[in-house]
C-alpha cells in the first residue's frame, strides 16, 4: 500500500451520449439528472468526499454547459480540459490531461459510472489497495450479479490476488465489468501517442507487465447509460432511500 491519499482525478465528460439520444439533444450526458442530481455531481461529490481535492473534467459535446455547471465548485475544485476541436477517447484524453494532473496516481472515473455502496468508501478502498511499487492501474470490478445498466458478456475474470484476465474476443461469459473507476500512474502514459486511442492498449501492456490490478466492487453498481438505465437507477436509488 502507497500510505499517500489520492489528491487529484480527471472525470471524462467528452462524450457524445448518442446512446441517450433522447435526453441528450440539448444536454450532455454527464448532465442528466440521476435522484434530481445530475450525474457529473454524483461523481465529483464522491470523489470530494474521499479526499480528492483536484479534478479535471475534459469537455467536447455541449462543452459550455458543463464548463458553466462546474464553474463555482471548489469541493473538488475544478480544472477543464478541452478537446472541443478534437475528442479524444480514453487515452488519449487522459495524455492531454497528465499536465493537469501532478506526478502521483490519480483517479479516473466515467461520468457515467454511480454505485450504492455496501460497506466501507469504494474510492478509499482503493487508494488502500493502491500500491505503485507493484502497479501501473489499478481497475474497480463491479460483480455482474450486482450491476445494472450492463448487459454484456461481462470482461474480465479476476483472482483472489486481484489478477485480470480479460475475455478479449471470446464469446464468453465473465464475472466481472469494468466499473468505470480506476488509478492510474503516469508512468502507464509513457511513450503513448497523440491523438485519439483508447486505454485499452494501456491495460493491456500493463497486464503483459504484471503491473494490472483489479478490486471488487462492494454494493450496486450501475452504468447510466441508456434511458432504460436512467430508470432502473431511479428506482435502486429509491428504493434504497425507502
Amino acid at each position: 500500500m502507497s500510505g499517500k491519499r489520492i489528491t487529484h482525478a480527471m472525470v471524462l465528460a467528452a462524450g457524445m451520449g448518442t446512446r441517450m439520444r433522447q435526453l441528450t439533444n440539448g444536454t450532455p450526458k454527464p448532465l442528466v439528472r440521476l435522484g434530481g442530481r445530475a450525474l457529473l455531481d454524483h461523481v465529483l461529490n464522491g470523489l470530494g468526499d474521499a479526499g480528492v481535492r483536484n479534478v479535471v473534467v475534459n469537455v467536447h459535446y455541449l462543452a459550455d454547459q458543463i464548463e458553466a455547471h462546474v464553474a463555482d465548485r471548489t469541493h473538488p475544485r475544478i480544472t477543464i480540459s478541452d478537446e472541443r476541436g478534437e475528442l479524444l477517447d480514453t487515452g488519449g484524453g487522459v495524455y492531454k490531461a497528465l499536465p493537469l494532473l501532478g506526478e502521483d496516481a490519480f483517479f479516473v472515473h466515467n461520468s457515467d459510472s454511480v454505485w450504492a455502496e455496501r460497506g466501507p468508501s469504494t474510492l478509499v478502498r482503493m487508494m488502500d489497495a493502491w500500491n505503485p511499487a507493484t502497479m501501473d492501474a489499478l481497475l474497480l470490478m463491479a460483480p455482474k450479479s450486482e450491476s445494472l445498466g450492463h448487459d454484456g458478456l461481462g470482461d474480465f475474470e479476476m483472482d483472489e490476488q486481484g489478477i485480470l484476465t480479460p475475455r478479449g474476443g471470446r464469446e464468453q461469459q465473465m464475472p466481472y465489468i469494468y466499473a468505470g473507476v480506476a488509478i492510474y500512474h503516469p508512468r502507464l502514459f509513457a511513450e503513448s501517442p497523440e491523438g485519439a486511442f483508447s486505454v485499452l492498449k494501456l491495460w493491456d501492456k500493463a497486464r503483459t507487465a504484471g503491473r494490472l490490478a483489479g478490486i471488487r466492487h462492494n454494493g450496486i453498481w450501475m452504468h447510466v447509460g441508456t434511458p432504460e438505465a436512467l430508470a432502473d437507477a431511479e428506482k435502486c436509488l429509491a428504493s434504497r432511500a425507502a
